[in-house]
């Protein structure tokens, strides 16, 4: 019975084998292949729907100046309803406020003694001294603020065919936040100028 049990798997083995060598292997795409694709895609994207954010309480905030921003590239039209839209930006984002701290302190210190002396019936004794020392110390606290989005547009096939992330330390004119925003749309411009050079 074993016999016959071994002989099955073995034939089964047989079987399978040339069926596994006549099959190609499949390569997957090549990176650039990848990217084109997802480019080509970009310029199909006529409605887009910004989901909420995760991240900290500023999330919220950076979704609305996020929209603001792209809103104003005309890019495609932005809407708040998630069915309509053929395409949704989803995405981590955090702006926090921090002070750094910096302390240091410096000191030199110098002395010298000259000292003689004889001892008879006639002494004879000088002696000499300086000190000098300095101290130095500083202590600065600087406000700091810094924001950082990671986003991604995704199809309704749930394909992610765009993605960026951006921080910053604020610009001279414009909060973190909002230079975050700018940066992403400036990214997706880009990438849609890209996308058009490709056709």
């Amino acid at each position: 019975m074993q016999a016959l049990a071994g002989l099955v798997l073995a034939a089964a083995a047989a079987a399978l084998q040339p069926a596994q060598q006549a099959a190609p292997a499949m390569a997957p795409p090549a990176p650039a292949v990848i990217e084109e694709s997802g480019l080509r895609q970009l310029l199909t994207v006529r409605r887009v729907y910004v989901d909420r954010l995760t991240g900290g309480e500023t999330a919220a905030q950076m979704r609305d100046i996020l929209i603001s921003a792209l809103e104003g590239s005309k890019l495609f039209v932005l809407t708040e309803n998630a069915e309509r839209a053929d395409t949704t930006l989803h995405g981590a984002a955090e702006d926090l406020v921090f002070t750094d701290v910096h302390s240091s302190n410096d000191s030199i210190n110098a002395r010298a003694n000259i000292g003689t002396g004889r001892s008879s019936q006639y002494s004879r004794s000088s002696t000499a001294g300086l000190t000098m020392g300095e101290s130095e110390s500083d202590h600065s606290t600087e406000r700091r603020h810094e924001a950082i989005a990671a986003v991604r547009l995704v199809n309704k096939d749930g394909d992610v065919i765009w993605a960026t992330t951006q921080e910053s330390l604020g610009a001279k004119f414009r909060g973190a936040s909002a230079d975050v925003a700018e940066k992403i749309t400036g990214k997706l411009k880009d990438d849609f100028e890209r996308a058009r050079k490709l056709k």
